[in-house]
């Protein structure tokens, strides 16, 4: 039996105390199980954002998505994540990924390193996580009795490391433009997404449970129109069809019923069945949710 649907909204637009806790009720109330907050500089502090968040809602978990691993040293990081399950009464779930821009990291005067040296500080970083909030002496103490973690990535390393450590193996369905410091990104093919996918299965084959497999989604739109709302990104992505940049999962595009059976489809071939949205297209794909609760 495929795993039910879940489905996060990432909120990524700074807002005062009482508009941050109303988009936080209006993400509970079209349906979203879990509510998420990224990592970058220009955006909501994850954990006070993620406490604030609790504090409005009642159901939905509440998520990192992604913290950069190169932004927290291992032991501080323990301290927020066992403090923040604490206050959030166990709906933490912490997301984990190497950081992207390399820009960012030049703001806040921290290396950026190379690709393998930034794997390597995620490993420490999940192995001393699991280690001290593990243990009966750590104060303060996470409520659950295991934090769910998240590891989003697509490289081979990145992919054995989730395989290892992840509760929930998160793909971006993406990739870093060789040579941007920005953070650019560009999507892989559903053929590439298949190999990616299947590679990672390859390497978790041995876990006891298998983890829930995510996929964030760049584009949501309820239209009568598919192509024309997909024209904006044909011009930047010069290497794919408007039919190939329609097919891809991280694209939802059409009227409600088509992209509930796309959600479907995508569970079926992938195995995606945790979806998160960004904020920007937090209404329109509560449209859809509405058809697929309990599925």
């Amino acid at each position: 039996m495929p795993r039910r649907f879940r489905f996060g909204a990432s909120l990524v637009t700074p807002a005062s105390a009482d508009a941050w806790r109303a988009k936080c009720r209006r993400a509970e109330e079209l349906g979203y199980d879990v509510i998420l907050v990224p990592d970058h500089l220009g955006m909501p502090a994850p954990f006070p954002s993620l406490v604030a968040a609790a504090e409005a809602t009642r159901r939905p978990r509440l998520g990192t998505f992604v913290l950069n691993a190169g932004f927290w040293n291992p032991a501080l990081l323990a301290r927020e994540v066992a403090t923040t399950d604490a206050l959030t009464g166990g709906r933490l779930e912490l997301g984990l990924g190497t950081g992207y821009v390399a820009a960012e990291h030049d703001t806040a005067g921290l290396p950026w390193g190379s690709p393998g040296e930034r794997v390597n500080h995620l490993r420490r970083t999940a192995e001393e996580l699991d280690r001290l909030l593990g243990s009966p002496d750590h104060q303060p103490r996470a409520e659950q009795r295991r934090v769910p973690l998240l590891i989003g990535g697509n490289g081979d390393r990145m992919l054995r490391l989730t395989a290892e450590h992840a509760d929930i193996a998160a793909f971006t369905a993406a990739r870093t433009v060789p040579g941007s410091r920005t953070g650019t990104l560009e999507p892989l093919t559903v053929e590439e997404i298949d190999e990616r996918v299947a590679a990672y299965l390859r390497l978790a084959a041995d876990r006891p449970a298998p983890a829930e497999l995510n996929l964030l989604v760049q584009l949501v739109a309820v239209t009568d129109d598919p192509g024309a709302a997909v024209q904006p990104l044909l011009s930047r992505l010069p290497r794919l069809t408007e039919e190939q940049l329609l097919e891809l999962p991280i694209v939802l595009v059409g009227p409600v019923e088509r992209i509930r059976e796309k959600v479907r489809a995508v569970r079926e071939r992938y195995g995606f069945s945790y979806l998160t949205v960004l904020e920007p297209y937090m209404e329109a794909f509560g449209t859809v949710i509405a058809g697929l609760r309990d599925e």
